[in-house]
This record gives structure tokens, sequence and C-alpha cells, in this order.
């Protein structure tokens, strides 16, 4: 079975479902034979590549609220993501073009390390206020989970993943996603949002269990409706 999940690593709903998916995939009795995809989402991909501003007055510019409005739902969200075991400081973070972060998570995945690379990246942006915009900070993380960091800087210098990024954005149009984060499996079900776990691991039995049909051998003698006649 294959989990693809569209998001973003300066998304803080999606470090919420990302920690919610492996709780459901703890509870799935079959999650050894899952794989997990991260595919490429950016919120904004209009921000110029290199420049990076602080995220609360943008966002309370960008909907049309004051800042202090902004910080309250902030802390609403702080407190959800608490509840999954982050902390997060919203107020205080920084926001960029994560095309480069992205690129960087193709290459994490044909070398077999994405979801490690995955969880550092969002780890490094929400948790240790670290820079996930820039090559050489990208490199330096890469490097914690393994990367060669002379490939890792050829890569985001030449952009050789930068189709691969943009292909990913249009795959979850096509599939009807408006925001991330967004769980698809086997490409046959779909979830919007950071979902509880609970529904995500009905999602995952559903197509389960769609993808492995019970197979049953020709009737035989047997009891029907309780009772048996001799």
């Amino acid at each position: 079975m294959r989990v693809e999940v569209w998001s973003d690593v300066v998304c803080p709903w999606c470090y919420v479902g990302k920690r919610r998916l492996e709780t459901a995939l703890e509870q799935f009795p079959h999650r050894d034979q899952v794989e997990v995809v991260w595919r490429s989402f950016q919120l904004d991909p209009s921000i110029p590549e290199g420049e990076t501003h602080a995220t609360l007055p943008a966002l309370a510019r960008k909907y049309g609220q004051s800042e202090d409005a902004m910080r309250q739902n902030m802390r609403r969200l702080e407190e959800v993501a608490a509840a999954e075991g982050l902390t997060y400081d919203l107020a205080g973070g920084i926001s960029g073009n994560t095309s480069l972060a992205h690129e960087l998570l193709h290459l994490a995945a044909e070398r077999g390390v994405q979801g490690e690379l995955k969880e550092l990246l969002l780890h490094a942006h929400f948790e240790e206020s670290r820079s996930v915009f820039d090559v050489d900070s990208l490199v330096a993380l890469g490097a914690e989970v393994g990367l060669d960091e002379t490939e890792a800087r050829e890569v985001l210098t030449d952009r050789r993943y930068r189709a691969a990024v943009d292909q990913d954005s249009a795959t979850a149009q096509s599939l009807g996603a408006t925001g991330v984060p967004f769980f698809v499996v086997d490409r046959r079900y779909g979830a919007a949002g950071a979902q509880p776990a609970e529904l995500l691991l009905q999602v995952l039995e559903r197509a389960w269990a769609d993808a492995n049909p019970l197979v049953t051998v020709p009737a035989a003698e047997g009891c029907d409706d309780g009772s048996c006649a001799v």
C-alpha cells in the first residue's frame, strides 16, 4: 500500500497531520507493508527565492486581521500541536520560498532517507527556528540524515529536481487538492486536511480491504442461522 502526502515544510497543520498519520499507522496491523511518500506542495510559491519575512504580520495582512487576532489564532493552533507532542512558536516564525527544500526531499527519496529528512525539516522550522530556505542551511540539514554534502549542494545549485516539484504540484491539483496536508492512498482514497488519526486509520483499513478481498472456498456442510440439521 502506498500513502502519498502532499505537504509543505512551513505548514503547521502538515506537521500535525504527519503526527496523526504516524499514530494511525501505529494502530494499523499491516503498517510494515505501507510505503509513505512525501509529495511537494508550496503554500506560497510567489515568495521570491532568497527572501524571508516574518510570518505573523504577513498572515495578518493576507487574511485582513490584526496582528493580535492572528496571534490568538496561532496560539490555538499551538495548543492543537502540543496535543500531538509538538512545540510551536508560530508568532516568531519566518516564512520563505520552499522550492529548494522540496527539491532536496526528492534527492532524499532517491537515497532512501526522505522520511527522515521530512521530519527534520519540519522539526528544524517549527521547533528549532532554523532556516529551511537557503542552500547552506539545507545542505547542513541534509547531512544530518546522511546525504552527501557535495551532491546536495550540486542538486540545489543546478535545480535538477525543480521539474519534479512542479509535477507534484500539478498532480495535487489534478487530484482535487486545494490545501495541505492532502493524503492519498493507492491513488483511490483521499483525505484532506489534518484529519484525526481515527479517520486516517479508517481510510487505511478501507484501502487494505479493497486491495485484499476475502478469498473463500466453495461452501461445504455446516450450520445456518445458529442451528444444525443432523
